[in-house]
């Protein structure tokens, strides 16, 4: 090799390392998080422990699809706005079909305002819905918005009573909750959850395995993922065991 190939070589490493580095740093914005507690895993040695001390139990008020006794929960910090969410929310709906009864998917908000100045009043406006027509009517708002946002912001804020009209809600009643900010305080509850609890970005889920154990899922996997240390059907099979 000719001297000035080497030196070019020698050259070009140290930035590829940088850029590497770069995109790296930069993915962990949307698809991870610092766990609480770092050591035990589960599931192929890739999900650390979190300390129990920072998530909170799960109680009847709760937005849930399941049986909320179900041996494994899954708790689900999300952003409507973020589209690695929207991706996420279809793998858990395969999850919740493919261990009907053996998982309970549990929904708190973690909207990210740096990223998206529109997902925290969405999140509000889930509430609302839930509020006028119970849990179902939130989780069908929740597809709803999932449904029509591009996402990264690009939701018109007011077709959000238009969506809650035709999910089958009172628009004068929703309009109402919505501008009252009555909600604020639960979401802004949430996200401090979230964060103690180690998330960075969304979605951001605390897997309960059988015996109680918690751990992180930082980011959006794959329901099957042969290419990935784990997927969320390696995850659920491992918290049925654990």
């Amino acid at each position: 090799m000719e001297e000035g190939e080497q030196k070019k070589k020698d050259l070009l490493l140290p930035v590829s390392i940088l850029i590497a580095a770069v995109l790296i740093a930069g993915s962990l914005v949307y698809s991870t998080g610092k766990n609480s507690v770092a050591g035990k895993k589960l599931a192929s040695e890739t999900l650390d422990e979190v300390s129990p001390e920072y998530v909170k139990e799960i109680d009847k008020n709760e937005h849930v699809l399941g049986d909320i006794s179900a041996p494994v929960k899954i708790i689900e910090f999300s952003d409507l706005e973020c589209p690695f969410c929207k991706r996420f929310h279809q793998t858990m709906k395969q999850v919740m079909e493919a261990y009907e009864g053996k998982v309970v998917w549990v929904y708190r908000h973690f909207p990210i305002d740096q990223l998206h100045s529109k997902a925290r009043k969405e999140s509000e406006a889930s509430e609302c819905a839930g509020e006028l027509g119970g849990n179902e009517k939130f989780w069908e708002y929740v597809d709803k918005i999932y449904e029509v946002t591009p996402s990264n912001n690009g939701l018109d804020p007011a077709l959000l009573p238009k969506l809650a009209e035709e999910i089958g809600l009172n628009k004068k009643a929703f309009e109402g909750c919505l501008k009252s900010g009555k909600y604020a305080e639960k979401i802004a509850s949430q996200i401090e959850e979230a964060e103690k609890a180690g998330a960075k970005g969304t979605p951001y889920s605390i897997i309960i395995t059988k015996k109680g154990k918690r751990y992180a899922i930082p980011g959006a996997f794959l329901f099957e993922d042969a290419g990935s240390q784990a997927d969320m059907k390696r995850i659920v099979e491992a918290a049925l065991k654990n």
